[in-house]
């Protein structure tokens, strides 16, 4: 049974058909200025309009990307460097529980552009106070970048309080919400830009959106032909963000009834294993959560002999971000949240389907099996 879909999710039926004519008929380049390119055009601006109803912004602020990564990177970079093109500012706000492409991001423009940073804690559940924001801002903030709902423990920030907060001090709010889209609401957070990726909720790799409020300058960090107004160039992927567009309203007609399903499932898989493993804790918020996530730690195994003994019984899981795959290092996040080093790489991670159906009564008693197997080797 695969549940890492936080790391990835299969192609949804609908969106292969809704992409295919794009593949072959309908190939052309949107820059093109002949019948075939102007088809493909007409389909990109659809797409363009289709995302921005879903996420609650005008359709001339969407712009397609690669994924989330190059969303964000676009996002914190971009909007960064506009504020000091434009105002002089070189400050930014982040908190340290952050996906590497935030962070990474925020990194290089203290690196290369003399920008400083603030990195805010967070609490032993993995949020960030609204107050510490307020306190964090600056004459010189440029932007206030975080994650809607993080990828390792599903916890989900209260961005509304923080909206309000950077929105009466007038600094620009990014969401990264490549977790959240599918689970929670996208319009109506109060944030400035916002980004997506597809393959997280039924779409392909390789296509994701940044949406930035069209009053926000831009630095763009790809050049060439200008393409997307300018603000990221290169040939639009047409196919990709028409499958974009139909899994985003795919995953938001569906969305209360998946979260209340996938979320009841989730809360007594976490019951079943807590009473059944032995010193198992949950990580993150208990109830400020991603429905389709469960997070442990397991003191006194390995995170990765767990994984293999999970694989061994037939279930795929993950110990956290895949983007972070092969480290050696525990969890920035969960270290960030206090847990101990040692503890943090015991981690194992479970997300689940937005059409779970199946008892996870049978998941809980192969985590236990492997838990008990891996500490008896020991």
């Amino acid at each position: 049974m695969y549940l890492d879909n936080a790391a990835t999710t299969p192609v949804r039926p609908e969106v292969l058909e809704a992409m295919m004519p794009f593949w072959r008929g309908t190939f052309g380049n949107p820059s093109s200025h002949h019948e075939v390119g102007e088809q493909a055009a007409s389909a990109l601006a659809d797409a363009r309009a289709r995302i921005a109803a879903v996420l609650g912004v005008r359709t001339g602020d969407v712009v397609f990307t690669s994924g989330g990564t190059e969303g964000n990177n676009l996002a914190v970079k971009g909007i960064s460097l506009g504020a000091m093109l434009a105002r002089g500012r070189r400050h930014v706000v982040t908190t340290a529980v952050e996906h590497e492409s935030i962070l990474e991001s925020v990194a290089a423009l203290e690196r290369l552009h003399g920008f400083e940073a603030t990195v805010l804690d967070v609490d032993d559940a993995g949020r960030v106070s609204p107050d510490a924001v307020a306190a964090a801002l600056r004459e010189d903030t440029a932007l206030v970048t975080l994650g809607y709902a993080n990828n390792e423990t599903g916890t989900v920030q209260d961005v509304r309080a923080i909206a309000a907060v950077t929105n009466a001090a007038r600094v620009p709010l990014h969401l990264d919400a490549v977790q959240a889209a599918g689970w929670l609401a996208l319009s109506g957070t109060g944030a400035d830009a916002i980004t997506v990726a597809g393959h997280k909720l039924g779409a392909p790799k390789g296509i994701g959106a940044a949406a930035i409020r069209g009053r926000i300058p831009i630095e763009p960090i790809l050049h060439g032909g200008g393409q997307e107004r300018g603000r990221r160039s290169g040939t639009e992927d047409v196919a990709g963000a028409v499958g974009l567009a139909t899994a985003l309203e795919l995953a938001e007609a569906e969305r209360a009834a998946s979260a209340a399903r996938v979320g009841a499932a989730r809360d007594a898989f976490v019951a079943r294993v807590l009473a059944a493993v032995p010193s198992a804790a949950l990580t993150g918020h208990p109830t400020e959560r991603l429905p389709a996530t469960a997070s442990f730690t397991f003191a006194g195994t390995s995170g990765e002999a767990v994984l293999l003994e999970l694989e061994r019984r037939g279930i795929v899981s993950s110990s956290g971000s895949a983007c972070a795959a092969g480290s050696d290092e525990p969890s920035h996040v969960l270290v960030a949240m206090g847990i101990a080093p040692e503890v943090a790489q015991t981690a194992v991670r479970f997300t689940f389907p937005h059409d779970l159906t199946v008892d996870l009564g049978p998941v809980a008693a192969a985590v236990a099996a492997s838990v008990a197997a891996v500490r008896s080797a020991t």
